[in-house]
């Protein structure tokens, strides 16, 4: 009787974790489909061809470009952003959490350009990611300035610096050194760069010792 009971929720468990690996296979290959044309260049036919699947066998799990899109933009920076959250308090662990970041970003160059180009395309007027891209822009700079602002009321360093500066200053730095690196990976150390620049800002504000 037990096992009668169980059995049609041990189905569906396996049913659903093929779901999600299925799921997982289309989201890769629709990245690498979105670095090698664009969002707005790449079909969504090609996608489904890509992992053996029709075109309503792949809209049956995403079942609009627009989907496919979004998901892909949540799934690639929900790994970042709580990594990033767990330092968040914390202006040294902050700049150490986003060292982490790039130095795993450049093991994954195929889906740090995929998510670059998505990045810029997305200023493009109606683009159905434009909000999304404000959105987290807006965020990320609320957060690293909120950061810094704490660590300037606990006396960590002067008072008098502009926090919402720095935040902008720091995704600019990021966004260049990535873009530079992209270019031309095997040339550029763009861990590196970050590194120089972090220990530099650090020294700056008295953080290094």
């Amino acid at each position: 009787m037990a096992e009668q009971e169980t059995g049609p929720r041990e189905k569906q468990r396996r049913k659903s974790s093929k779901g999600e690996a299925r799921r997982a296979e289309i989201l890769a290959a629709a990245m690498r489909r979105f670095a090698e044309d664009g969002y707005q260049n790449a079909a969504i036919g090609d996608i489904a061809q890509d992992v053996g699947l029709s075109l309503p066998g792949l809209l049956h799990h995403f079942p609009t470009k627009v989907d496919l899109l979004l998901a892909i933009l949540d799934n690639r920076d929900l790994e970042s952003a709580d990594f990033i959250d767990h330092y968040r308090l914390d202006l040294r662990g902050l700049l150490k959490g986003m060292v982490a970041v790039f130095r795993r970003n450049a093991e994954m160059v195929e889906v740090t350009r995929a998510f670059a180009i998505l990045n810029a395309e997305s200023l493009m007027k109606d683009h159905p990611a434009k909000a999304w891209f404000l959105d987290r822009a807006t965020q990320m700079q609320k957060h690293i300035a909120a950061t810094f602002e704490r660590a300037a009321a606990d006396g960590s360093f002067a008072k008098n610096i502009d926090s919402k500066a720095m935040a902008a200053e720091l995704i600019a730095v990021m966004d260049g050194l990535q873009m530079l690196w992209l270019r031309d990976p095997d040339r550029f150390d763009m861990v590196g760069g970050f590194e120089a620049y972090v220990s530099r800002l650090q020294t700056s504000l008295g953080l290094d010792g």
